[in-house]
């Protein structure tokens, strides 16, 4: 199935969930990552079980504090 990366069309196999695409992508910091499928956030606790589908656009995202 083709699923779009962080902007990049990609190629995976069916049935892959978030989780294992966070290993698959090699996402560094994985425990910091924020995932967005198709602009809707994924609940941590369901990175195992979130299947992909055809189509879905991901995005992972950080989000850094700090200033002043």
């Amino acid at each position: 199935m083709t699923i779009t990366v962080a902007g990049e069309k990609k190629d995976y196999f069916d049935g892959i969930t978030v989780q294992q695409l966070i290993e698959a992508e090699q996402v560094e910091t994985p425990q910091y990552v924020t995932v967005s499928v198709n602009e809707e956030f994924v609940d941590r606790g369901a990175f195992e079980s979130t299947l992909l589908k055809e189509g879905d656009v991901i995005e992972f995202l950080y989000f850094m504090g700090g200033g002043r």
